[in-house]
């Protein structure tokens, strides 16, 4: 019952383990590809799980007390809100973390190097043009990956 309350390190090693392990996982994510974020998948799913499982040692250490945890629970909440307050105020802070919209088809053709670089694959493509009523490539002025892994088509004008 005394390791409830009582913390393994001082109080500012778990704040700066909780910000380290957040800045590294948010680059892990970001250079993963917006398709990683866009539609959550059962592997998705199953990567969360193990992620947080494999960062919790980082941040815990040997530490199992209560307020241990809460302190990183509160550390990471208030950086989330922070990087989230500073994207709304920093068209670069912005970038930075989520990405810029990304162009994957123009004109009727489709920019393989892109959806390639971008891990989207020819029936992610053939699926949005599906749903938003598109029957052919042909169709499309333009095809955008948006910062959120959806993509958007802007069928030509008739």
């Amino acid at each position: 019952m005394s390791d409830l309350f009582a913390l393994a390190m001082p109080w500012w090693e778990f704040i700066l383990r909780a910000v380290v392990v957040y800045v590294l996982v948010l680059g892990m994510v970001r250079l993963s590809g917006k398709r990683a974020l866009g539609q959550i998948t059962p592997f998705d799913v199953l990567l969360i799980v193990l992620l947080g499982n494999a960062v919790q040692n980082a941040l815990l250490g040997k530490d199992t007390s209560l307020g241990g945890g809460l302190l990183l629970a509160a550390t990471l909440i208030l950086l989330n809100y922070g990087v989230g307050w500073l994207s709304t105020r920093s068209r670069r802070v912005e970038t930075l973390v989520e990405g810029e919209p990304v162009l994957i088809a123009r004109d009727g053709k489709v920019l393989d190097s892109v959806l390639r670089r971008e891990m989207v694959t020819q029936s992610d493509l053939d699926a949005a043009l599906r749903q938003q009523g598109c029957l052919s490539i042909d169709d499309v002025a333009l095809a955008v990956l948006e910062i959120n892994g959806h993509i958007t088509i802007v069928p030509k004008k008739a």
